[in-house]
């Protein structure tokens, strides 16, 4: 990667005063926000993040070669030996000149946005596995994992800083990517985390309670965040919007003049719609229509919510040229999301479902999909986050409440709250229904206690943490995976599969 002057990446970046002599003909080796990762010549930018104060570790930055740090603050008592930027917006001023310094490596790469509260991991995953499906090299950014052109890592954040994303894009663009899909989280839009970033097109799965810790506790300012990506600060807009006609919050959603919007709907005339949807522990299968056509869906995602990720999928690829055959194709071959009303099946006569749901609406919806799968009875297992918005809380317990025939209300990730003060909170909610509810906060032994309860054609959810393979604990992380234990407790009862038995 060739060096980009100083002067052109603070250009690009909007600061258009004069900067320190002795920064005028230098050029930086590349952008760093990470101290411990600066290498001689990098630009360095001190974020003021939630917990670090990044100018903190400025002088650490400037003894591994920081030739400069850029902040949206001054210096701190003390720092010397390097030229001190200050600009307005730290993190828009990195992504900008993160777009700027990675630009000539990006050309040809276009960029897709998924935004919403849930259903953005499935969503962004279908619409990569209908690209890939089209044969295309991509790159997919989200809560679960990144992969760049097909090398996986484990994601630490949904959206990453600027940076690395265009790090990301980069390495994909060199390897033949054309496109490259992330989820857009709230937090990201309004920390600009994504500034910089064009993107082609943007997808609006919904808007429910969550994040309002983050948000001030306002539905409005959680909205505003979301509205940045289709009307971005700095930028242009997506060139194409494909929003949910069925969620209220999308019909206050504005887009720019030049921006087409796909509308989606499940429920009503739209320009892509969903009829006679049918939802088996199996798989789903619906009718589509678009354009004056129809396509039978088929797909192995089992969740009825996932009738509205499957549109906005297609929704998005249908605008970017490819085919509607095509796109049948990828959605078949897009045989699960983990931790999105994933399957655990042991050869046990009853339904074992993990689910992401960590929200009151998310875990309503979810429980909904399931009781339309017609079990005899639906045992659920949850527990709410600790260090989280509380007032979520009682909803959560009522919606399991009024949707469960037995409820076991246990822990998530009580991080440093205490369980039984994050349980009684979902009691209140709980209590408002008259669901028999069983509290143990230990999870493994909630699981396996909703195992034990389970009768044949019964159904239990473990709601909560999905794909998420640890616990975070008061006083440390541990390994923790609710299907593997889900497994493990089946096997420990004697199920085996059919191929286990070899049947």
């Amino acid at each position: 990667m060739a060096a980009i002057a100083i002067e052109k990446l603070m250009q690009a970046a909007g600061h258009n005063e004069p900067l320190p002599a002795e920064l005028r003909s230098l050029a930086a080796t590349g952008l760093e926000y990470d101290s411990r990762r600066v290498k001689p010549g990098n630009l360095f930018a001190a974020i003021h993040g939630a917990k670090f104060d990044g100018r903190t570790f400025a002088q650490q930055a400037v003894a591994n070669g920081a030739v400069a740090v850029l902040s949206d603050m001054p210096p701190l008592e003390g720092f010397h030996g390097a030229a001190w930027i200050q600009v307005p917006h730290v993190r828009r001023a990195l992504g900008l000149a993160s777009a700027a310094f990675y630009a000539d490596e990006l050309r040809g790469l276009e960029c897709i946005g998924v935004t919403g509260t849930n259903g953005k991991t499935t969503t962004a995953t279908l619409i990569d596995t209908i690209l890939r499906t089209a044969g295309m090299v991509t790159v997919l950014v989200g809560t679960i994992e990144y992969v760049v052109a097909g090398r996986v890592e484990t994601a630490i954040n949904t959206t990453p800083e600027s940076v690395e994303l265009f790090r990301m894009f980069a390495e994909g663009a060199k390897a033949g990517a054309r496109y490259a899909t992330m989820e857009v989280s709230s937090h990201a839009l309004a920390q600009e985390r994504v500034a910089g970033i064009e993107f082609i097109a943007a997808a609006w799965t919904n808007l429910t309670r969550d994040h309002l810790d983050f948000h001030n506790n306002s539905m409005e300012e959680y909205f505003a965040a979301k509205q940045r990506l289709f009307l971005p600060p700095c930028g242009a807009p997506p060139r194409i919007a494909v929003l949910n006609a069925d969620d209220s919050w999308a019909r206050k959603l504005k887009v720019a003049p030049e921006t087409k919007v796909i509308r989606y709907s499940a429920r009503e005339a739209a320009d892509l719609r969903a009829t006679k949807i049918e939802a088996t522990l199996q798989g789903l299968r619906f009718d589509l229509e678009f354009a004056g056509a129809h396509y039978a869906i088929q797909s192995a995602l089992s969740s009825r919510v996932n009738v509205h990720n499957i549109l906005a999928a297609f929704g998005v690829t249908a605008a970017l040229g490819i085919a509607p055959e095509t796109i049948v194709k990828g959605i078949e071959a897009c045989r699960s999301v983990p931790g999105r009303f994933e399957r655990v099946d042991a050869g046990q006569p009853f339904g074992v479902v993990v689910d992401y749901a960590h929200t009151d609406d998310a875990l309503r919806n979810t429980l909904e999909s399931a009781r339309g799968l017609k079990p005899k009875r639906i045992i659920t297992v949850f527990g709410c986050g600790g260090d989280r918005d509380r007032a979520k809380r009682p909803l959560m317990g009522q919606a399991a409440g009024e949707l469960s025939n037995l409820v076991i209300l246990t822990s998530d990730n009580p991080r440093s709250e205490e369980p039984a003060v994050i349980i009684n909170d979902a009691l209140v909610g709980l209590r408002r229904t008259d669901t028999r509810t069983i509290v143990e906060p230990d999870r493994e032994k909630a699981i396996r206690r909703a195992l034990t309860e389970a009768g044949p054609d019964d159904l239990v959810l473990i709601a909560g943490k999905g794909h998420e393979t640890y616990q975070v604990l008061k006083d440390r992380t541990i390994e923790f995976d609710d299907r593997e234990v889900a497994a493990r407790i089946l096997r420990d009862f004697g199920y085996r599969t059919s191929a286990e038995r070899g049947a």
